[in-house]
């Protein structure tokens, strides 16, 4: 018997995902552990392995479609014994509906011309309440939009109801309902109180940024530490690993000087529940990617415990993945802190937001030269402006400031990195 494959649920709170590709076709024999699909959820692309051994049968969601939901059915699997053109039978076509007959005609007082019945189509069903919401399959849904049919004419054979390709195909076929076709669109943007515009649909990574930002800004009481640190010797340091061949960002050095300074101040290595302050063993840093459809947080792991060339070269990769939304779940959910670093762009000093349930950021801004005062004279020096957003649930000002004195006094000396 066919066995249904499922949209999978990707990471514990996916409810949908977009089945960006499909890596196997119809007939294709697959094996425990074969790649089949690739599913886009709203923050990385993740493949999805064949669980069962048979050939692939009849694909019932076409990849490209958005918003399927988890649990869904997207294929078939044919085990041994079944024939190849097995389908669900959700899915086979319906028959098709006895044809109405036409009332007689009432009686009248005086004889009437009477008008010769005309052929009906399939009976439809009574329309839909406004605004009711209409359960079709992705494939019923594309074919009504091109045939003009509006679903709500159109009666599901499918399971509760549920409307499939067929009952489309008969619609269209009967004649069914069809939709007012739509304005045209002009071709400039539409103006509202004088200003023009154009509308970008939300995605779903842009929805969950917005929620949790949300979340973060609304319940958790932020608090803000600035400091400003002499960056004159990473300058150095950097030129010097530079002459033998090894490249390191200064944010490289933030990175390694924020695990150490964890390892001195474990208070701010920690997350918040409202049970207990979770404190972290390990050390796990999460560095802020920019991607076309918003910041994602992929995680340094036992950053304490590499090296500055090690650390540079796992954030480039990690960068490059989260971009091409290639990450794997375990590399953008967890971390106990935050680094957001907008130096690149010259920003001099900005306030980030706590990633929740994390309870430190750390916004490094753009080093610089600046005048400073050094034995009582003027002298001009590289600085660079670090401000720690701090959830005072968990961190009180003496511990933030002693995260940051801490992470001063490795940024100035970055030789205390090395040993």
């Amino acid at each position: 018997m066919p066995i249904e494959l499922l949209m999978p649920a990707l990471s514990p709170t996916m409810t949908e995902g977009k089945l960006a590709k499909w890596l196997k076709k119809s007939g294709d024999t697959i094996k425990s552990g074969d790649v089949i699909a690739e599913i886009e959820t709203d923050k990385a692309t993740m493949e999805m392995e064949a669980v069962d051994e048979g050939t692939l049968g009849q694909i019932l969601v076409p990849e490209g479609t958005e918003k399927v939901l988890v649990n869904q059915p997207i294929a078939m699997l044919l085990l041994d014994g079944d024939a190849k053109g097995a389908v669900p039978k959700a899915n086979a076509p319906a028959p098709a509906p006895a044809k109405a007959e036409a009332a007689p005609a009432p009686k009248a007082a005086a004889p009437q011309p009477v008008a010769a019945p005309v052929s009906k189509p399939a009976v439809a069903p009574a329309p839909k309440a406004s605004g009711a919401r209409v359960f079709a399959s992705p494939l019923a849904k594309r074919v009504a939009a091109n045939a003009g049919i509006d679903l709500a004419s159109v009666q599901g054979s499918g399971p509760q109801g549920r409307i499939v390709k067929a009952d489309v195909d008969q619609a269209v076929s009967g004649g069914g309902a069809r939709k007012a076709a739509p304005a045209a669109k002009a071709a400039a943007p539409v103006a509202d109180f004088g200003q023009p515009y154009k509308e970008v649909p939300n995605s779903g990574m842009r929805k969950v940024i917005a929620a949790r930002l949300l979340e973060a800004k609304t319940t958790i009481p932020h608090f803000y530490l600035t400091i400003d640190c002499n960056i004159d010797e990473i300058v150095k340091v950097r030129k010097e690993l530079a002459e033998t061949g090894v490249k390191v960002s200064v944010n490289d050095f933030v990175v390694k000087a924020c695990a150490l300074a964890l390892r001195k101040v474990p208070q701010a290595n920690a997350t918040w529940t409202e049970e207990a302050v979770r404190l972290y063993e390990n050390v796990d840093i999460s560095v802020a990617v920019a991607t076309p459809e918003g910041l994602i947080t992929p995680i340094v792991r036992h950053a304490d415990k590499k090296g500055l060339a090690a650390i540079s070269a796992e954030v480039k990769d990690l960068a490059a993945r989260a971009k091409a939304k290639k990450l794997k779940l375990e590399e953008f959910q967890g971390g106990g802190f935050s680094i957001s670093n907008l130096g690149m762009f010259g920003i001099k000093e900005f306030s980030a937001i706590v990633n929740p349930p994390q309870v430190c950021i750390l916004a490094v801004g753009a080093g610089s030269e600046r005048a400073v005062v050094k034995n009582g004279a003027l002298a001009i020096a590289n600085v660079m402006t670090c401000t720690l957003s701090c959830d005072h649930r968990v961190v009180d000002g003496a511990v933030g400031a002693e995260f940051l004195q801490a992470f001063q006094a490795l940024i100035e000396n970055p030789i205390r990195m090395i040993l």
